[in-house]
């Protein structure tokens, strides 16, 4: 085995990078051995028998999957919790994230004229009031109160 550290050494500062990543090769080492001056060493790059090797870059594919289980909702038990529950979401955006749902299905009650007027304002001013923690819970309210009739699905 021919010692090539200087070759590798004037190879480096060549093609500009670190000597870890000068490529020799191996079927060429005895002409590489006798190369002894930079412009032997020029020669060979320019032959192919000294070339650098691709930078290592870093994986990005765990990153993208993490952010995808993310994506979906996952990943945000307790343990991944920082911030205190209304810096995660303010109290306005989970207000409006409550509410909005609540007032469409209202709405649309009102428009298929399952609710009259009267029952709608109603029942917007309670929802209004915070009386109901999602679309479901109205559900069931208007369907105890007999307003509305129980879906068989």
């Amino acid at each position: 085995m021919t010692d090539l550290r200087n070759q590798r050494r004037v190879a480096a500062t060549i093609l500009k990078c670190g000597e870890n990543r000068v490529w020799m090769d191996p079927d060429r080492t005895d002409e590489i051995a006798k190369a002894v001056t930079r412009g032997d060493i020029k020669i060979l790059v320019k032959g192919r028998a000294i070339k650098s090797r691709q930078v290592q870059g870093i994986s990005s594919g765990r990153k993208k999957f993490r952010q995808k289980q993310k994506d979906k909702g996952r990943r945000k038990g307790h343990g991944s919790r920082k911030g205190a529950k209304y810096a995660r979401l303010s109290r306005k955006e989970r207000w409006i994230n409550t509410i909005r749902p609540i007032r469409a299905y209202l709405r649309q009650l009102r428009d298929d004229k399952l609710i009259d007027r009267g029952a709608y304002r109603k029942y917007y001013r309670k929802a209004k009031g915070g009386e109901f923690r999602n679309k479901h819970h109205l559900k069931t309210h208007l369907i105890s109160d007999g307003i509305l009739k129980e879906d068989k699905q």
